[in-house]
């Protein structure tokens, strides 16, 4: 994917102007804390914590990838005059960047508030094939690239309600006279939170197939929260092009296990997705991983909930639990 190198510019004379003119939504407008969210699912969750004491701006514009969010002169100037930034520390390594020279002491990594999990690419191959696995050695040096760490916390209710705790501490540090405030609305976050999480296990409840395959490896907090079992054509990148290997073995795994549906996501191409689907005979659908919402979408006043409930209906109706 590509990526400027970030620019560590002067910053005198740009901030008070910039923080208007900063890329994504929102700002101060001279009330209350300024928030720096990089991206949607972490500036949704500090406005549903924050309130009207906190004014949030979101680095990461309506309809753009973040993975592929490149930072404006205006945007680090918004990072340095923030009295918070909300991240996550490895998804958008520029703006990590940003952070360490200039938000170090005001800002939350969101990894820090939850338990991570890992991502490998290979891992339910070598489960049904696990002899041939071992003894191609090759197979591993291929698919390295797709491993890593999941940065998709928020996919998973009960962790993102850990993260809206986290902001609240957060906030409540540099604001103590509305420390009460945070934390009331982080308990009626996580409230919220813990009925969406009730929602999905009672939904899925009755599936007759815990199979995902999604054209993006964005959805392993989801599969490990409701035992459901991803299988993605591309790695934790969106921008990752799978070789000629893996697309034939997804292939074999969607028809050895009868699999339906190939998911694919909003805001990138659908091509790969179709292409399997029609490779394999699968239908394909819409499993959004909330990294952002569309122009459409904001337009329509869509949101985390929302999108999310339109996520469990798609798993309902793919695993035969509709």
């Amino acid at each position: 994917m590509r990526r400027s190198s970030l620019l560590i510019l002067p910053i005198a004379g740009l901030a008070a102007a910039s923080l208007a003119a900063c890329g994504g939504e929102g700002g101060s407008d001279g009330d209350g804390l300024n928030v720096v969210a990089a991206f949607y699912p972490l500036a949704y969750a500090t406005e549903q914590v924050g309130g009207d004491d906190v004014a949030v701006t979101n680095l990461t514009p309506a309809g753009q990838e973040p993975h592929d969010l490149e930072l404006a002169p205006s945007d680090i100037a918004a990072i340095e005059e923030a009295d918070y930034v909300v991240y996550l520390k490895g998804f958008i390594p520029e703006l990590d960047a940003a952070v360490e020279e200039y938000a170090a002491d005001k800002a939350l990594d969101v990894t820090t508030a939850v338990d991570t999990i890992g991502y490998d690419s290979t891992q339910v191959f070598e489960e049904d094939h696990e002899e041939e696995a071992t003894e191609e050695e090759g197979d591993e040096h291929e698919h390295e690239e797709l491993e890593g760490t999941d940065p998709h916390i928020w996919l998973d209710p009960v962790r993102y309600a850990q993260i809206g705790q986290a902001i609240a501490d957060g906030l409540a540090g540099i604001d103590d006279v509305n420390a009460d405030s945070y934390a009331t609305a982080a308990d009626a976050f996580t409230a919220d939170l813990t009925e969406l999480d009730a929602e999905f296990t009672d939904g899925l409840a009755g599936r007759t197939s815990d199979a995902i395959v999604t054209s993006h490896a964005a959805f392993g907090y989801l599969a490990d929260r409701y035992g459901l079992t991803q299988i993605a054509i591309s790695g934790l990148s969106p921008d990752q092009e799978p070789d000629t290997q893996r697309m034939a073995e997804v292939a074999q795994y969607v028809e050895d296990n009868a699999v339906t549906t190939i998911f694919f996501e909003t805001l990138v191409s659908p091509d790969i997705a179709e292409t399997l689907a029609a490779e394999s005979g699968a239908q394909t659908a819409v499993l959004n991983p909330l990294e952002g919402l569309t122009d459409e979408q904001a337009e329509g006043g869509a949101d985390y909930f929302t999108v999310m409930r339109e996520n469990l209906a798609a798993l309902q109706t793919a695993l035969g639990a509709a």
